[in-house]
Parts: structure tokens; C-alpha cells; sequence
């Protein structure tokens, strides 16, 4: 049994891997070779169980997760992947970030526009950094606007954002209106249970990634962005509308319907033409801890 730390995982899956992986793993969903449970949820949200098994490789994958919002990282997790006589334990906190970085990379190359150079990243906590990460591994980002409630951490996180992409120009804001206002690509990597801004404050052309709320009483998007969006794509439909709290908020209004839910397995195989504004909201499913997991044990 191998057991990898968070700096094992790092060293063993960039994030151009992670992506690929993901991406692999959605076409594999969409084909119907996984068995995917439904999450199990404790303690109203505290702690979470997810699972997923791929019968083509008779290879499953565990997930525990412990969240404490009021906490730096709010999520703690540990991942379990069986295989045929392997068995590999991994720090799951660094695989979730990755993971939900990987996804919405694959949904921002669907989605965004092929000549988006400014991306706005609203949130400073610990899934942000692997957020701005996808987004450069599949666009030619030129100019990163960080928005958050901290102005230290948001300073902290540009800084380490600055070493590591020297190409790229960083800047903070204090007004999430004014850091979306010109923005290609926005993601959205917070716990706020309001939405964060308004449609109006985004321009005409735009793709959004919200990847923070987990839970139905959470909402990063707002209610009018999703009615009137192009394309609004989930990493899977049921998961969706039972935790996402803007899909059930806009579903029960009347804003959205079901059938307007995109699914992004499905997209990958029948891409969508995206126009004005596009959306991609992440609640996370098994098969993405599935494919990390999978890429450490092929490493």
C-alpha cells in the first residue's frame, strides 16, 4: 500500500495531467462505465462520503471529507483508490483542489473564448491557487484580477501566483463589480450563501465558473445569470440539483429548467457553440478523485 502526502501528489500530477485525467474520466461517465453512488452527507454538511467504481479497470475510489468553514483549509479529505492487488492512500485536501482545478479547466476549454486573456478569480481560500492554474493551462491569460473578502490573503495569494507565473501580470481588487467588469473569465471559489454580483456587472461576453457552494443554502451565482446564460453546464445533472444551490434556487423559480442543464461528459463528445455568456457550475463527483487517483497510481 502506498501512502502519498500532499507534496507526493503535487510532485506526481501537474496540472495539465489533472486535466487530461478529468477530461478522460467525464467521457468515461458519459460512456456509463462508472457506478457512481449518491454522496453520503453527515452533521448537516460536515462531513462527506464520496464514492465511485469503474468497471472496465475494477478500480474504485473513497473519499472522506471533513469541512470546517471557519477553518484555513475549510476542507480536509482523505482518498482511498483500490485496484487489482494496489492500494493507495493519498492526502485528499490536495486532491479535491486539484481535482476541482481539472474540471473547470476542461469546462473553460469548452466554454471560454479561444482569445480570453483576463481572467478575474473571486475567493482567496485554498482552492483558489489550482482556479487560476486550469485557467492558464488552457488559455493564454495575460492578466489575473484576484477579489476576495482578506485583502492580506488575496496579497499573499497573488504573490505566490506572481513566482510561479512571472509571464503574468496580477492584480487585486476590493470591488468584485469592478474586477468582473472586463473580465473573459470569471471563477468563483467561495463558502457566500448570497450571490456575489449581479449579471448586469459582467460583460456581454463571459464564461463563469462556480465551483464554492456545495450545499442548497450556498449561492455564488446570481438567479438572472443563469436564465439568461447561453449554456449552463454541471459536471452532473442530479448531483447538481441536489446541492447546488443556485441550480435548485433558479430551477424552483422558474428561471432554469432541467433540460436547460448541460452536462459536461455528454459536451465533451457534442461540444456546445458558445455565445455571450456562458456558465459551468461544479459541485464535484466521484470519478474527477477517481482520475487523480488513477494518474498516482499510473505514476
Amino acid at each position: 500500500m502506498s501512502v502519498l502526502s500532499a507534496e507526493d501528489v503535487r510532485r506526481a500530477v501537474p496540472m495539465s495531467t489533472a486535466i487530461d485525467a478529468v477530461r478522460d474520466a467525464f467521457r468515461e461517465l458519459a460512456a456509463g462505465n462508472f457506478v457512481l453512488p449518491a454522496r453520503q452527507i453527515f452533521g448537516d454538511g460536515r462531513v462527506l462520503v464520496m464514492s465511485a467504481y469503474h468497471s472496465p479497470t475494477g478500480t474504485a475510489v473513497v473519499k472522506t471529507i471533513g469541512i470546517a468553514l471557519d477553518q484555513v483549509p475549510a476542507i480536509r479529505a482523505t482518498v482511498v483508490w483500490t485496484g487489482s492487488g494496489d492500494q493507495l492512500v493519498a492526502d485528499g485536501t490536495s486532491i479535491t483542489a486539484l481535482r476541482t482545478g481539472a474540471v473547470v479547466g476542461v469546462a473553460t476549454d469548452l466554454l471560454a473564448p479561444a482569445d480570453a486573456t483576463r481572467l478575474t478569480l473571486i475567493g482567496t481560500g485554498a482552492q483558489a491557487p489550482d482556479q487560476v492554474r486550469a485557467v492558464l493551462a488552457v488559455r493564454r491569460v495575460a492578466a489575473v484580477t484576484v477579489t476576495g473578502r482578506s485583502a492580506d490573503r488575496a496579497a499573499a495569494l497573488i504573490k505566490s501566483l506572481a513566482d510561479e507565473f512571472p509571464d503574468v501580470k496580477f492584480t487585486a481588487s476590493t470591488s468584485i463589480d469592478e474586477a468582473i467588469a472586463d473580465a473573459d473569465i470569471v471563477c468563483c471559489a467561495t463558502s457566500s450563501s448570497t450571490p456575489l454580483f449581479e449579471a448586469d456587472a459582467l460583460p456581454d461576453r463571459v464564461h463563469v465558473n462556480a465551483i464554492g457552494a456545495f450545499r442548497p443554502t450556498m449561492r455564488e451565482l446570481p438567479r438572472n445569470l443563469l436564465a439568461t446564460a447561453s449554456t449552463v453546464m454541471v459536471d452532473q445533472r442530479e448531483a447538481a440539483l441536489e446541492e447546488s444551490g443556485e441550480i435548485t434556487d433558479a430551477v424552483t423559480s422558474g428561471a432554469l429548467s432541467t433540460d436547460d442543464l448541460l452536462e459536461l461528459g455528454p459536451a465533451l463528445s457534442h461540444p456546445p457553440t458558445p455565445a455571450g455568456r456562458t456558465v459551468f457550475k461544479s459541485v464535484g463527483i466521484g470519478p474527477q478523485d477517481w482520475a487523480i487517483a488513477a494518474a498516482l497510481a499510473r505514476a
